[in-house]
């Protein structure tokens, strides 16, 4: 008998967190954030290094061109016929005359005259012909009380330098040299923004590969994600390819355990609900089957009552034996503790002596402690024992002990009951399975003594012959409580 129901989600999540942006876009997006962070900052700061070096070359420049004339005014001679040169005027006609400006650059000599200002320039293009020859540009650089500046003229910005000399005769002279620094700066712009242009470049190539490299890295995640989307109740078999050695494979690994335990929880599951409603199919219909032909007269309801009452106690006993069976599959079905063979042997002994009107005798017991759940053994051996005084005649002897050898504990039940087929040997411990000649019961004992010996790492064997008795054998790994550590 088997139950439909409806299929449901395997988890809920009480509330949403987070952003609908898929995790591949996010990814593509974080990398590019820090990319174009990184690549802006790189551009910023060779902008401002390139800038500050035309500033450097430029200053260099001014400062040699006004040594130049420092060391010529001082000498104040006429370095090819060795005359002096004592007016200022002359100074500076002869010191320009033999100068050669750069494209760029402006040289420029002034000294007061009547009215004003005598100047005289060289330099090789109109624009900065014109800029150098702007008496109110000039009057103000001459004005200024620094020794150097920027100005902003209709050529561009304009970095310019003055000294002053005195001459023999007692003149003042100015000599100012003017840098025009719009082409350098337009050089440095454009290299700055072919730097800006390749980075565009570049982030648009990282952005596809990032894009792609994300979705193969999201792949098994999408593999999950779909697989946990087709699983149900009743099909969990579905499994996810594991490839590589990295944390994507180890999830896809971790949910594969799993779907693997929660397809023997459901397994579990749905073999106790079987197997329920199978065995209890039975005495269900004989306790209806009674109560609707109960009677007026008293001695027929006594007896329908105690029909039913038996049937409803095996109904318990079949449910008991059902529950443990489904906790076998647990990891604390069983908890190992240091335990004396030699008095767990003559407490079980003294436990089945009362199961039935047999002669019990206590044959072997072994000696040493051992990691062994008491209670799951206890429960064994005494259905090993409620087996053998079912199957065997009153008075017969039934035989119990335990030994130690050959890295195993055994312990064992003798019985002098019609014994089994050799055939039968390994189906008699299936559950709801009796074997020939020994009826009786639901047939989950023997399961349930499997199901211990098998969490104790162990096994449960029987040897017989028909007609001659059956010895049912625990045989369990000798190992103790610092082992299982």
């Amino acid at each position: 008998m088997t139950t439909e129901q409806p299929t449901r989600p395997l988890t809920r999540l009480a509330g949403r967190r987070g952003t609908r942006v898929p995790a591949r876009a996010q990814i593509m997006g974080w990398l590019l954030l820090v990319l174009v962070l990184v690549l802006l900052t790189v551009i910023v700061i060779v902008r401002e290094y390139l800038h500050d070096e035309v500033g450097r070359r430029v200053t260099n420049s001014l400062e040699q061109e006004a040594k130049e004339f420092v060391a010529f005014a001082e000498r104040g001679q006429d370095p090819v016929s060795g005359r002096v040169l004592g007016d200022p005027g002359t100074l500076l006609h002869n010191y320009l005359g033999h100068q050669y400006p750069d494209t760029d650059e402006a040289l420029i000599g002034a000294w007061p005259v009547a009215g004003g200002l005598g100047v005289v320039s060289q330099e090789q293009t109109e624009p900065i012909k014109a800029v150098a020859q702007d008496r109110t540009v000039l009057r103000q650089i001459v004005d200024a009380p620094s020794a150097h500046g920027v100005l902003d003229t209709a050529a561009g910005p304009v970095h310019w330098v003055k000294v002053r000399a005195e001459t023999a005769n007692g003149g003042s002279a100015w000599f100012v040299v003017e840098r025009h620094t719009a082409a350098e700066t337009a050089e440095v712009d454009g290299s700055v923004r072919i730097l800006l242009l390749v980075s565009a470049l570049g982030v648009l190539l990282a952005a596809m590969i990032s894009w792609v490299v994300a979705g193969l890295i999201l792949t098994p995640v999408r593999a999950v994600r779909q697989a946990a989307a087709e699983i149900t109740e009743h099909d969990l078999t579905r499994r996810i390819p594991v490839e590589g050695r990295d944390d994507i494979a180890a999830l896809a690994d971790q949910f594969n355990a799993m779907l693997d335990r929660l397809e023997d929880a459901f397994r579990i599951q749905r073999q106790f609900v079987d197997d329920a409603g199978h065995e209890l199919r039975t005495p269900i219909t004989i306790v209806r089957g009674n109560l609707e032909l109960l009677g007026v007269d008293p001695a027929e309801r006594d007896e329908v009552v105690r029909l039913c009452t038996d049937e409803l106690d095996r109904m318990t006993r079949i449910v008991n034996d059902l529950l443990v069976l489904a906790k076998a599959d647990r990891p604390d079905f069983v908890s190992p503790t240091t335990v004396s063979l030699a008095e767990l042997t003559s407490d079980i002994d003294a436990k089945v002596r009362t199961l039935g009107d047999r002669r019990w005798v206590l044959s072997e017991i072994g000696e040493g402690e051992f990691a062994l759940d008491g209670q799951r053994i206890t429960q064994a051996m005494v259905q090993l024992a409620q087996n053998a005084v079912q199957h065997s005649p009153a008075g017969s002897t039934i035989r119990i002990g335990s030994a130690v050898g050959d890295g195993a504990v055994e312990l064992w039940v003798t019985d002098e009951g019609p014994g089994i087929d050799p055939s039968e040997a390994e189906k008699i411990f299936e559950r709801f399975t009796h074997g020939s000649g020994r009826k009786g019961g639901a047939g989950l004992g023997l399961a349930i003594v499997r199901a211990i010996a098998d969490a104790h790492h162990g096994r449960v064997r029987v040897r017989s012959a028909p007609g001659s008795g059956a010895t049912f054998r625990l045989e369990l790994p000798a190992t103790t409580t610092g082992d299982e550590a």
